[in-house]
């Protein structure tokens, strides 16, 4: 039986991966007197004199909302917010399982981006931050900035950020194995979407200073009638040389490729064109932009995929347990850039310089340093910007 059928039967049999466990103890009339009424109402009156004290006397500071409208779940597309389902479940589990962070799956019936920010803005008195997840680009983005400016707790977008997180983490310690500087490298991206242009946004804050940002229509340069809001912004602020033409041009002379965008698309020849030393990650999936094998046999150096079944798995279970851990720890009002680059610092620096290798530059999804480590730079970083207020 393949890993889907697999899954698919497993999902029959948890009926649900997640369930609410209650903390308090009701054994007795005393106990329930303790947690419901009459004596719930002493913390109700405190909450409604003291607002912060809704972090204190209920689980809001440990809860976080998963938050999907459906339409751009894994690979598979807008497929509805009630079969995105599975994966917000899913997501609940690695949040418990890697930074014991509660979490609840919300799935939201609308495209409409003011009704989606309304409907998360007034439940979000509830939870102590907002993961964005599977939401289509260029809609995602302004749901993310929209919230950001009327809600008090975290709103992250996962796929932008978490992602972009974990591959700055990575590409660190490639540039180590290859001996390259991170401000004189030529860097490609091919997917200008969502996690493509959060990519760029970050590693430019890490210090990547030469990226080309290319979609299934070729680089993205100013001016294009194809570039949506989002994307000729970038266009202003990537693209150096000014390149055009397609992707195969775009990875001519390239020192790094990082793919988030389609299977199969990069031949080995594009992968040769490329500068002495290359660093490919192809991050597509389940079938990434060039086979681990491929891109080796053409040159490349360090590897990496989104894949569990090769080395270098770029995945976002490294980032989003510890980012929220840590935003909750320190009850941040934000999770600001600084934060970011702090967990990228902190991944890159679970692996040693000893350890480090072409076949090992960021730690196994399921090291349970990770989350700790990133939480713990996390706060330092909101601590350090003003953000935090614990």
């Amino acid at each position: 039986m393949d890993i889907r059928q697999e899954s698919l039967k497993k999902h029959y049999e948890w009926d649900g991966k997640i369930e609410v466990i209650s903390r308090a103890p009701i054994n007795n009339s005393m106990d329930l007197s303790l947690a419901y009424t009459p004596g719930v109402a002493e913390p109700c009156m405190e909450i409604n004199k003291d607002y912060e004290k809704s972090f204190e006397l209920t689980r809001r500071s440990n809860l976080v909302a998963v938050v999907t409208d459906g339409t751009a779940v894994l690979g598979l597309g807008d497929i509805g917010p009630e079969a995105g389902m599975p994966v917000m479940e899913g997501k609940c589990c690695l949040f418990k399982e890697f930074a014991d962070v509660d979490a609840f799956p919300i799935c939201v019936r609308s495209k409409d981006v003011d009704e989606i920010v309304k409907t998360i803005y007034l439940i979000s008195g509830s939870f102590g931050g907002i993961n964005l997840e599977d939401i289509a680009a260029p809609r995602c983005f302004e749901i993310e900035r929209k919230l950001k400016e009327i809600c008090d707790i975290p709103i992250f977008h996962d796929d932008q950020h978490g992602t972009a997180v974990i591959v700055a983490a990575a590409l660190m310690n490639a540039l180590k194995i290859v001996d390259k500087k991170i401000d004189e490298i030529k860097l490609v991206i091919s997917g200008a979407g969502s996690a493509g242009i959060a990519i760029a946004k970050h590693l430019m804050n890490i210090g990547v200073k030469n990226i080309v940002l290319v979609n299934s229509k070729g680089i993205i340069s100013k001016g294009l009638s194809t570039n949506n809001s989002e994307q000729e912004y970038m266009a202003s602020i990537t693209n150096p040389e000014n390149l055009t033409g397609t992707l195969a041009d775009a990875m001519k002379g390239a020192d790094v490729f990082l793919g988030v965008s389609a299977p199969g698309i990069v031949s080995e020849d594009m992968v040769r064109s490329m500068a002495d030393k290359p660093v490919v990650f192809a991050m597509a999936n389940p079938t990434p932009e060039i086979m681990p094998d491929l891109a080796k046999k053409a040159g490349a150096v360090v590897v990496g995929t989104g894949r569990s079944d090769f080395p270098n798995q770029i995945n976002n279970v490294l980032c989003f347990p510890g980012m929220f851990r840590g935003a909750l720890d320190c009850r941040a009002s934000e999770i600001n850039e600084e934060m970011k680059v702090a967990a990228s610092y902190a991944i890159a620096g679970l692996v040693s310089d000893e350890d480090l290798s072409p076949d090992y530059i960021i730690p196994e999804a399921v090291d349970k340093r990770v989350g700790r480590a990133v939480a713990e730079a996390v706060v330092k970083a909101a601590r350090e910007t003003g953000v935090a207020k614990l």
